[in-house]
């Protein structure tokens, strides 16, 4: 994260988020399904997969969703949700699916666990990830890793904050010295063979490269300056949209993997500080790693 400037006021008082509407409830939710999920670590009983033997799903997966859903219909009730675990597998399944809502005026976009592998195996490294649409815009996105206990937030043309303190996007302006993240997703057929084409073009030409496994908090940590860029192909709205907004406002960018502006039907995914951004994509569309059939 960029160093707080002590003469700027915005910065030196925490955003607070007051105690009724959209962010607060988001925030809520997203703090008591964490505390769960990290309390159920180590315990998962019922393993299950989706659309492959790598696409894993657990009870926790489930019962979050659930509880997240709760939260938010007891305030909101004709609200209309996204979850993941609502949705049969598959990018067409996907693709309906968002067609189905995105229409309502008020559409959340929840992920319940963002990183289900790793929970799976222990390894630290998943969040829930809850954002708000309204009437068409990202509002609301909020990020929260219960092993850190990191919290990011963001509310539309009010900024994006870690507890409170303004996250901004790194001001690395060389390609060569970025550190960029990525990810695998379970889609062996289509989406993987994709990005590793994407990552021996990209890697000879940078810093180094990170795939932590979880789409949501490596768009949290572009937002908080900790990468420069990220990119992946095959992603779902649930996997990116909060963090969609959390770099929009920390003054980063996000496209497809073409340049063509972040919807929440967009698969392909390139988000940045904006400086390394052309370079990045083109990267992409050089080494024909962007998904579209061009």
């Amino acid at each position: 994260m960029s160093p707080i400037d002590p003469n700027n006021k915005n910065e030196r008082e925490p955003y607070v988020v007051s105690g009724k509407g959209y962010t607060a409830v988001a925030i809520s939710a997203a703090a008591k399904a964490g505390e769960w999920i990290k309390s159920r670590q180590g315990q998962v009983k019922e393993l299950g997969t989706k659309t492959s033997a790598q696409d894993l799903v657990t009870e926790v997966d489930k019962g979050v969703e659930q509880m997240i859903r709760r939260l938010i219909l007891t305030h909101y009730s004709d609200h209309a949700i996204l979850g993941e675990e609502g949705v049969p597998p598959g990018a067409a399944a996907a693709t309906a699916a968002v067609e189905e809502v995105r229409e309502n005026d008020y559409l959340w976009i929840v992920d319940p666990v963002d990183g289900t592998t790793n929970f799976v195996h222990g390894f630290p490294f998943y969040c829930v990830s809850i954002a708000l649409v309204v009437r068409g815009e990202l509002t609301v996105g909020v990020i929260y890793d219960p092993i850190r206990d990191e919290m990011f937030v963001a509310e539309k043309g009010k900024g994006a904050y870690m507890h409170g303190v303004p996250t901004k996007v790194s001001v690395e302006n060389e390609f060569g010295d970025s550190l960029i993240a990525m990810g695998f997703p379970p889609d062996r057929e289509f989406a993987q063979p994709v990005n590793m084409a994407g990552l021996q073009s990209i890697l000879p030409q940078i810093r180094g490269v990170r795939a932590g496994g979880s789409a949501a908090l490596h768009l949290a940590y572009v937002a908080a300056g900790r990468v420069d860029g990220y990119w992946e192909v095959g992603l779902n709205p649930w996997d990116c949209a909060a963090g969609v907004l959390l770099i929009l406002e920390s003054g980063g960018k996000v496209t497809d993997t073409l340049g063509r502006p972040y919807d929440i039907s967009t698969r392909h995914i390139v988000a940045s500080n904006g400086r390394i951004h052309d370079y990045l994509v083109k990267s992409l569309v050089d080494a024909e790693a962007t998904g579209y059939k061009l």
